[in-house]
């Protein structure tokens, strides 16, 4: 059986090899596929470009998405959907995962979204690059049936990977995808999936570790739910993301939190912060630049002080002169560095 000509594909592509593959597989039936990317404002990439590591390697930093479009010969749109991404992170229905990822809700965010684009661009049906049993939150057959439904796309999801442990869809039944040329693999094994990308010649794509999302990251999940627990102005599509993977963070109270940088590149990403905000060095030492969120108080003010004593080079010595700056006011704190123990009290 041959697919019929004419037939367009809208695919979930994320840049990693399964959505890769899953675009390739339909594009070697004569299908004409295009990609979606939604940017949700948790891609670790995104976060690393905008912390901007001068040493930082290229692949890092490059959007996978784009890329993989890029190999594929196809157009990949990028699709911003930060703020309301936030409330399905905020207030999943199916739950969070092991962390604040809400992946279930997250596939059917993106779906219902894809559906919209899918009927504008004129495609005949939605491909995914799932794989049955590789996710344990997401991709059980359970999972894959309710997301499927809830998305509004019963019958018109196509996973060219997996499709012979799933029903036949639409776009099998009707000869627009010949289904014999489809695939079987399923489970946590890559090697499907590694032996198909030698047989494409497909040598460029990111290793799998949870993908590019930050929301799988248990210190990242720890810093965001510290964020929500204590009513923390919270931007999606900002500074504000990034900023949870930048440096050491401290609740000192339940108003201020303390973010600590960690070196130059994360002093200089905190530097670009620190309008409006009080922060805190070491003068003629090494010294990291220190945010206070929130509006401590004199007492705080000697305790972040002392926070910063205490990661600069001369946390060794008994007294040492911080120096505090919120705009145009300067004040000078003689302290103790924080001792240890306290500081893994606050540690978020």
């Amino acid at each position: 059986m041959t697919a019929l000509t004419g037939i367009k594909a809208l695919g979930l592509i994320s840049g990693g090899l399964d959505s890769t593959l899953a675009a390739r597989v339909l594009m070697e039936q004569g299908i004409e596929v295009h990609g979606l990317n939604f940017s949700t404002g948790f891609c670790s990439n995104d976060q690393r470009r905008a912390l901007g590591r001068a040493d930082e390697e290229p692949h890092r930093l490059r959007n996978e998405a784009l890329r993989a479009g890029a190999d594929l010969g196809i157009e990949v749109e990028i699709v911003p959907v930060e703020k309301d991404y936030f409330g399905i992170v905020v207030n999943p229905k199916f739950g969070h995962g092991a962390h604040m990822n809400p992946c279930i809700d997250c596939r059917i965010f993106m779906l219902r979204k894809a559906k919209g684009r899918m009927e504008e661009v004129g495609a005949h049906f939605l491909f995914t690059g799932e794989v049955l049993g590789q996710r344990p939150m997401s991709q059980h057959l359970a999972a894959l049936q309710t997301i499927e439904k809830e998305a509004g796309l019963e019958g018109l999801l196509l996973r060219p990977l997996s499709a012979h442990h799933l029903p036949e869809t639409l776009p099998e039944r009707r000869g627009w995808v010949d289904r014999a040329r489809l695939l079987s693999i399923a489970g946590r094994s890559r090697r499907g999936q590694l032996a198909l990308a030698q047989t494409f010649q497909i040598a460029e794509f990111p290793q799998p570790s949870g993908g590019c999302c930050s929301l799988t990251d248990d210190t990242f999940s720890r810093r965001l739910r510290d964020v929500l627990d204590h009513q923390v102005p919270f931007e999606p599509g900002t500074q504000d993301p990034v900023l949870l993977k930048v440096g050491r963070h401290f609740r000192v109270s339940h108003q201020v939190k303390v973010v600590v940088g960690r070196d130059e590149a994360e002093n200089q990403f905190l530097e670009r912060l620190r309008g409006g905000k009080w922060c805190f060095e070491v003068p003629g030492a090494g010294s990291p630049l220190v945010l206070a969120q929130g509006d401590p108080d004199d007492d705080l003010r000697k305790l972040i002080a002392a926070i910063t004593a205490r990661y600069s080079s001369r946390r060794a010595e008994d007294s040492v002169e911080v120096q505090a700056t919120k705009d145009d006011r300067i004040e000078t704190i003689r302290v103790a560095p924080a001792a240890d123990t306290y500081l893994e009290q606050c540690r978020i």
